[in-house]
């Protein structure tokens, strides 16, 4: 189980973090919810050894697969190249299957500039699923998707989740996705920790009360620093 001890992180005009500790379940998704600003991204970067802190982490993996807000694809390669390019070693039986899983395989031979940004989002979520990290690390990669696109690769990427359910960090400040995707949501602020007990898919017609009250626990963080 990944846990933090008492991490602390700072920068020349603000602190983001003082005695930060937590943990996270192995082979689950963890949401980390909070607004704009509150140092998700900055969390992320430091359990990925992107940025400098102090303080402990214990039971971080060698082997990290990251998906930032941006797909981050070659532009000089097509779709099924920038996979081959991160997972050279794989069989095509495999990439042709997760491009299949993801409704992508009749583009796999187009360059990013001729894929719309929800198709290039998709190559970029199998493009960590073939590097097949032991832990998932995800900054709001559907921040910048309409609502019928975001809940469509919501369900391809639980879809992959299930096939060798790795441990998930995903950070989000959208309270639908957290109830959609978490077995625990961590509100970064308080360090309050709410567990889901429903079995995906989930619905959230069903989940009014626990939107309701996380919302208004947002609300009441007050002001964010980071």
């Amino acid at each position: 189980m990944l846990k933090l001890c008492n991490v602390n992180k700072s920068y020349p005009t603000v602190k983001v973090f003082e005695n930060l500790s937590m943990s996270f379940p192995d082979r689950q998704i963890t949401c980390i919810l909070g607004p704009s600003g509150c140092g998700k991204t900055t969390l992320l970067k430091m359990i990925a050894g992107l940025e400098s802190y102090e303080g402990r982490m214990e039971e971080i993996p060698e082997k990290i697969s990251f998906i930032f807000q941006e797909d981050r694809l070659l532009p000089n390669l097509t779709a099924k190249e920038n996979l081959r390019w991160v997972c050279p070693s794989i069989s095509d039986e495999r990439i042709e299957e997760i491009l299949t899983v993801l409704e992508m395989r009749d583009q796999k031979d187009k360059y990013p500039s001729e894929l719309s940004g929800g198709q290039r989002q998709r190559i970029a979520i199998a493009r960590a699923f073939l590097y097949d990290g032991d832990l998932f690390l995800m900054d709001e990669p559907f921040s910048s998707l309409d609502l019928a696109l975001k809940m469509k690769l919501i369900e391809y990427f639980l879809k992959l989740w299930k096939e060798k359910r790795k441990t998930v960090l995903f950070v989000t400040h959208d309270v639908d996705e957290a109830i959609l995707l978490a077995h625990q949501i961590v509100l970064l602020n308080s360090e309050e920790k709410i567990q889901l007990s429903a079995e995906f898919p989930r619905k959230l017609e069903e989940q009014n009360d626990l939107r309701n009250q996380l919302i208004e626990k947002m609300l009441n963080f007050g002001k964010f620093n980071a």
